[in-house]
């Protein structure tokens, strides 16, 4: 009888190691449950926010866009001469009048044939100035043509060199559309080849 308990005893203890395995399967880890309750919250919210933006009435979707600032407005113009000048309007009123490209023939010291091109965008305070400096353009191009064939590669060289130039072209331009003003020049490409 004693052989027969220890006998016993030893499939009881495995049943009840298997009745904890069995209770460990049945009850699922609190991982899980934490990961399946993330993932039915991001379906659940992902298909209400989809949802929610298709399903919007098309009212509503028409008074955001009336709410929302209007881009600057660009005019572009013939300057006659079948190049496109283009006035933007720019923060607090000002106005910014880009120029046909500028290319000239600039003199070096060795003879080489060195080409400059500007690309160039004037800040004017307003309209009337504007018109003051479209009026004037001829004499503006003139004036463009004669001062950059004059410089030197050297004279435009660095940062320097770039404000010079950007501060002599606008003195010239107020000589010439004076009374009127310009704010500034913005040099947006300067090419030397």
């Amino acid at each position: 009888m004693a052989q027969a308990k220890v006998k016993e005893a030893p499939p009881a203890e495995a049943e009840g190691s298997e009745g904890e395995e069995g209770a460990g399967k049945k009850k699922p880890p609190l991982k899980l449950i934490i990961i399946g309750a993330v993932a039915a919250v991001l379906v659940l919210g992902g298909g209400g926010t989809a949802a929610f933006f298709l399903l919007q009435p098309k009212d509503a979707a028409h008074a955001d866009k009336a709410h929302k600032p209007k881009k600057k407005a660009e005019k572009k113009k013939d300057d006659g001469k079948g190049k496109d000048v283009a006035i933007r309007e720019g923060p607090d009123g000002v106005l910014f009048y880009t120029l046909p490209d500028v290319i000239v023939n600039m003199q070096t010291a060795d003879g080489r044939p060195t080409f400059l091109k500007l690309k160039l965008t004037i800040e004017m305070p307003d309209q009337d100035a504007v018109d003051a400096l479209e009026a004037n353009m001829p004499r503006l191009q003139d004036m463009f043509q004669t001062f950059l064939r004059e410089l030197r590669p050297e004279d435009l060289s660095g940062s320097q060199g770039s404000y010079q130039l950007r501060m002599e072209i606008l003195r010239r331009i107020n000589l010439v559309i004076a009374p009127s003003k310009a704010n500034a020049v913005l040099i947006e490409e300067m090419l030397i080849n």
